[in-house]
């Protein structure tokens, strides 16, 4: 129940949800524990749930032509994780999302979610901050790539995903970034000189 409590909590400071509209709510969402390894979306399936991280970490990526893995995102403790696309459209998704370590979520499908949007203005301000948030993160991404160097990138990385360079391999983290490690290791040695 920790889960939920935790989750009321990021509600109410991310949408200004009342603690009255979080207890109505409860029903409608789930908890849900991964162990690392374990696959939140599989690529061409459609995503079920949006899910709200309580614990750990997970990563979106494809599998190239070579059968290299590129990272595409990162989801780590209070965020949400969701195909945002697959899960609106209820249509398949062009990625894997997958727990990189052991992780807990609170979620709901997207037909209880449509469900509480008629139900309270509350959750359509929820919703609509969600997609805003969703479409923020994936402009930034492609932007990222446009405008910034890796180093700004690993920087804007480890600002959006504290402990996440802790917790993962620096080989996820040069995918991420679109480099390759000695790469990284270099912007790694000029930043802990500064």
């Amino acid at each position: 129940m920790m889960e939920f409590q935790h989750f009321a909590l990021a509600l109410s400071q991310f949408a200004g949800i009342s603690e009255q509209e979080i207890q109505h709510a409860q029903p409608f969402w789930n908890i849900k524990h991964f162990a690392k390894g374990e696959f939140y979306n599989v690529q061409h399936s459609i995503c079920r749930h949006l899910g709200f991280i309580t614990n750990g970490v997970f990563r979106s990526y494809i599998i190239d032509d070579n059968g290299e893995e590129k990272n595409i995102f990162f989801y780590s403790t209070n965020q949400f994780v969701v195909t945002f696309k697959s899960f609106i459209n209820q249509a398949p998704c062009g990625y894997h999302t997958r727990a990189m370590a052991d992780a807990t979520i609170v979620c709901i499908t997207l037909d209880n979610l449509l469900q509480l949007y008629k139900t309270s203005h509350a959750w359509e301000r929820f919703g609509r901050l969600l997609a805003q948030e969703a479409f923020n993160v994936a402009i930034d991404r492609a932007e990222s790539f446009l405008f910034k160097t890796p180093e700004e990138r690993y920087i804007e990385l480890v600002s959006k995903h504290p402990g996440l360079i802790q917790e993962i391999p620096l080989y996820h983290i040069s995918s991420y970034l679109g480099i390759q490690g000695p790469s990284l290791s270099r912007i790694r040695k000029r930043i802990s000189r500064r």
